[in-house]
């Protein structure tokens, strides 16, 4: 019969359940490092382009 802790056996459960829960928040809310990149460009791009469509207030 093997002895048991069962203070470190909840502590292991706990763990393995918040490593679940994490890997399911990277799926839903992360993005790659390439992802990040393309969205901060096109962001970068949209907000140029919308400058310079932007009239003159001296006019």
């Amino acid at each position: 019969m093997k002895v048991i802790n069962l203070r470190q056996a909840r502590k292991r459960k706990a763990k393995e359940a918040a490593s679940k829960q994490a890997d399911a928040n990277r799926v839903a809310h992360g993005l790659s490092a390439a992802e990040r990149t393309l969205a901060e460009s096109t962001r970068k791009a949209q907000t140029h382009s919308l400058d310079g469509h932007k009239l003159d207030p001296t006019l």
